[in-house]
């Protein structure tokens, strides 16, 4: 390999397009897998099982799952030092949720709140501490409450949820032991991160908070998906259900994903029939599931429509004295 290719080639390792590319083609892959086994007639039997109260009941819910995330994002900016009302935040999470919906990656809509949160607070890097660790932390108190609620009503999922846990540790561990630990940058960026992690979670109150509303999100995605399941005809037990609907949100939590569209469905299928409902109906359920996360996250796109138009309206507003100053100059 040429002194000139090698870093041509770090340079498209590091490249965000390629790894949204990759998260795009595995979620594909998934979907599409999904459907050989199946085929197309669950995904279309939960699509064509919506209506007006299940999208009004999603609405709701997802109202209430963002109050609670933006509370959750105000606590953490707040720590960490930033000025963050929870109306702005309420905003700017329903647009970051719209932004992952739509945005091959899952993860475009966070950087934009994270990057428009930074620009008016005049710290980018602080708020994207913000943002990543509010998003850890509510992905860390969904993998727990599945621990606990899995280890009563769910045993025969623990041991699979207990393995990927396992996966994704080792793969943070692994990497953070070749990427960052052999470096003196790298040790001391890892102990800045560390401090800041503390800084944001770091007392009884803060955690209590963020486990607050991480519960309340994941309680209105678990009654949403309970909406689909009964709206595709399905009848569970509370306690079958409850587990069922935990597997598939931390399905649709993969990274590889289309807008939340591939690895879901797939667990989705076979975490039913483990349950004995069948494969069909897993899919079913995950499709109008799908569906109404997409139509629930919609305010995000009104939001996004309102800022677009006030920043033009802005921009025009701020070059229109420098045009009439032009206009004086140049005049006879």
């Amino acid at each position: 390999m040429t002194p000139v290719e090698h870093p041509r080639l770090r340079a498209a390792l590091r490249s965000r397009w390629l790894r949204v590319t990759i998260r795009f083609l595995v979620g594909l892959a998934a979907l599409l897998t999904v459907i050989a086994y199946v085929g197309t007639g669950p995904l279309l039997t939960g699509i064509l099982s919506i209506d007006a109260r299940t999208i009004a009941a999603a609405l709701a819910l997802a109202a209430v799952a963002t109050a609670a995330a933006a509370w959750r994002w105000c606590v953490i900016a707040t720590r960490l030092g930033l000025d963050l009302s929870w109306a702005t935040a309420f905003g700017r999470y329903y647009q970051s949720q719209f932004l992952n919906t739509v945005i091959p990656g899952g993860i475009m809509g966070d950087v934009h709140r994270a990057v428009g949160h930074g620009q008016s607070a005049e710290s980018v890097a602080q708020s994207a501490r913000a943002v990543v660790i509010e998003r850890t932390a509510g992905q860390l108190v969904q993998i727990s409450l599945s621990l606990i609620i899995f280890f009563f009503v769910g045993a025969q999922f623990v041991g699979l949820l207990l393995a990927g846990v396992a996966v994704v540790l080792g793969i943070i561990v692994v990497g953070l032991a070749v990427a960052v630990l052999p470096y003196p940058r790298g040790r001391a960026a890892a102990m800045r991160e560390v401090r800041e992690l503390h800084a944001g979670l770091g007392s009884v109150r803060a955690l209590a908070q963020v486990s607050v509303a991480s519960v309340i999100v994941i309680s209105c995605h678990v009654a949403t998906f309970a909406i689909a399941t009964a709206a595709i005809g399905v009848t569970v037990s509370g306690g079958q259900l409850l587990v069922l609907a935990l597997l598939v949100l931390l399905g649709a939590s993969i990274p590889f994903s289309i807008g939340g569209w591939g690895p879901r469905e797939g667990i989705a299928g076979w975490s039913f029939a483990v349950a004995g409902l069948g494969a069909s109906a897993g899919v079913a359920a995950s499709a109008l599931f799908g569906v109404l996360t997409i139509i629930a996250v919609a305010p995000g796109a009104v939001v996004t429509l309102v800022s677009v138009i006030r920043r033009r309206t802005s921009a025009l507003f701020e070059a229109r004295p420098v045009l009439v100053a032009q206009d004086l100059e140049t005049s006879p």
